[in-house]
């Protein structure tokens, strides 16, 4: 079976972001790049799978420029054996719905057999890419999986339910499952793995290559657009209470129900 991993290239949790001039998006210039990191518990997972002997192959599938080769390459570093890098100029623009009708012909297209993805990104933070993959395939899916068992053609994942509760989801393969934290402990990439990975192969496929309409992605296709964009509002300076403990004490619960309005 073949594994399919959806990695995207997300700017760093640690990066400064700046908004554009005209607000439609963010200046890139200097910022600093990585691996979306629930994309790396995917990455991870799929390299253990294989290694347990639950896979043959694991297969990146990243929907990017050039530039989106430097992470694929660290994905390659850390196990996976070869890549699929999806880029057409007919792609910009695409919404959810785009992203998921251009990477689900690229998994059909190489045989995967399961695909695993991270819950959500952390730029876009929407989670809807790998679900409406498992749609437009019609195959099951699980979300925000943080235990995976993979026997024969059947699936077994746990996750949390919130309050507590945890659900347990069994189905048949192929299936996506998207991955949480706890699920395990991504790999850093070795030398070997850094030397390794300058010899495996990265595809470039476009819609044509995909078999796919260009005008069914892209933004003239897009059921959602993203109008504009802007830095949340700056945080009022801070203030300090002077007085004796009690003058303190009285002063603050004031502001808290006046000002705050939470008590």
């Amino acid at each position: 079976m073949k594994i399919g991993v959806c990695l995207k290239q997300v700017p760093a949790t640690d990066t400064r972001i700046r908004v554009n001039p005209t607000n439609t998006g963010i200046l890139t210039d200097d910022v600093k790049w990585e691996i979306n990191p629930y994309d790396e518990y995917a990455l991870e997972e799929a390299i253990r799978l294989k290694q347990a002997g639950k896979g043959t192959e694991v297969v990146i599938f990243t929907l990017g420029d050039v530039a989106s080769e430097a992470r694929i390459r660290d994905g390659l570093a850390r196990g996976a054996d070869r890549a699929v890098r999806l880029d057409d100029p007919a792609f910009a623009g695409s919404d959810a719905l785009g992203k998921a009708r251009i990477l689900a012909a690229a998994l059909q297209q190489e045989g995967i057999g399961l695909v695993l993805a991270g819950r959500q990104s952390v730029d876009t933070d929407t989670g809807a890419v790998p679900a409406m993959i498992a749609e437009l395939l019609g195959w099951r899916q699980a979300s925000w999986v943080d235990k995976l068992v993979i026997e024969g053609e059947t699936f077994t994942a746990h996750r949390a339910a919130g309050g507590g509760t945890r659900e347990v989801v069994t189905g048949q393969l192929p299936a996506v499952i998207t991955c949480d934290k706890g699920l395990n402990e991504p790999r850093y990439a070795t030398l070997p793995g850094i030397m390794a990975a300058k010899k495996k192969p990265i595809v470039v496929k476009n819609a044509a290559a995909l078999g796919i309409d260009a005008g069914s992605v892209g933004a003239a296709a897009a059921l959602v657009v993203e109008e504009a964009m802007s830095l949340p509002p700056a945080r009022p300076a801070g203030r300090i209470l002077q007085g004796d403990a009690a003058t303190v004490a009285a002063e603050l619960v004031r502001l808290l129900r006046e000002e705050a309005k939470v008590i």
